[in-house]
């Protein structure tokens, strides 16, 4: 089952920016051997500093980005990738990176 944020809240499942934005983004930071052992071997980055990132965006993202797409190992994906909310900064720079507008997001404050 691929799992984005409620489309209550916003449809990541039809954007995917953040997840092909920045080959810097899928990075561990404070993940345990045991969170990044949980991740198949095939999405981790050679040097073993975060997600693979390939073909211009990371190798976990299914689906074609502002059409539908999916995370195969959100229950598992890194720190960067569940501290991103949508409207936050960084979604709003991603988004607009690929010309999707910004203007219907939601107040990511309403998430802490």
């Amino acid at each position: 089952m691929l799992e984005t944020s409620p489309p209550d809240i916003f449809d990541c499942q039809t954007c995917g920016a953040c997840c092909a934005y920045s080959a810097d983004w899928p990075r561990f930071s404070l993940e345990s051997d045991e969170e990044i052992a949980r991740i198949p071997d095939k999405f981790i980055a050679a040097d073993l500093s975060g997600m693979k990132f390939e073909g211009g965006r990371c190798a976990a993202l299914t689906g074609e980005v502002g059409k539908h797409v999916g995370c195969a190992v959100y229950a598992d994906r890194p720190l960067v990738c569940r501290t991103c909310m949508p409207g936050d900064e960084e979604c709003r720079m991603a988004r607009a990176e690929f010309g999707f507008s910004t203007e219907a997001l939601p107040d990511p404050d309403r998430f802490l």
